[in-house]
């Protein structure tokens, strides 16, 4: 069983948030779940989140097939950040010049699976 959940446009830098993401990647979604609500980074909350949610679409996609998924069982297969849209400010600046402020936005992904499948996918 493997499950999919994506986050757009959140207002986290791309660089800060793969910094989490690498922390989680591989592991066991439960073990994910501790390591994410005790980490210090602010991305951790909304990754945080994601990862419960994937946790709960494996869940769902189970009852749906009629198979029990085990959340102690689900393990974090792949997650990836990419960048999202970048909002363009502008600050003045000494003597009316503007200087130009890039917010940007991540687009984060995590895909949780079951051991079996993981021996499937040769991973």
């Amino acid at each position: 069983m493997e499950a999919i959940a994506k986050v757009r446009n959140i207002r986290v830098t791309p660089q800060k948030a793969r910094r989490v993401v690498n922390l989680i990647r591989g592991k066991q979604a439960t073990e994910a779940l501790g390591i994410l609500k005790f980490a210090p980074q602010a991305a951790s909350e909304p990754i945080y989140k994601l990862v419960a949610s994937a946790v709960a679409n494996a869940k769902v996609k189970g009852e749906n097939v009629g198979a029990i998924v085990d959340e102690d069982d689900l393990v974090i297969s792949a997650a990836f950040v990419d960048e999202g849209v970048t909002l363009k400010r502008f600050r003045p600046r000494a003597q009316g010049r503007a200087f130009r402020i890039n917010k940007r936005t991540s687009h984060i992904t995590v895909v949780v699976a079951t051991p079996d499948e993981l021996k499937k996918a040769g991973k």
